[in-house]
């Protein structure tokens, strides 16, 4: 597997940036701040919480794959010499 360029990795870093501000943003605050309760909670605190887990999540995986990329390509190389 090839390891992924830092331009490559800057980009996939501004675009998870760029979806969490756009997450962040009037249309879709607007969507969730509604009077509505799940389980006695407001809806936006409800969105607001599990998007903000949801960000962790993808960026957890990210990091994980970036990792296994960064070993395996060190195992590579390690092999060659």
């Amino acid at each position: 597997m090839r390891s992924p360029s830092p331009v490559r990795l800057k980009e996939t870093w501004v675009l998870c940036f760029i979806l969490g501000i756009i997450m962040l943003n009037y249309p879709f605050l607007e969507i969730f701040n509604k009077p509505v309760t799940l389980f006695g909670i407001p809806l936006l605190v409800l969105y607001l919480t599990f998007g903000w887990l949801f960000s962790i999540f993808v960026i957890f995986l990210f990091s994980r794959y970036l990792g296994s990329v960064s070993a395996e390509s060190d195992n590579h190389s390690g092999d060659a010499e």
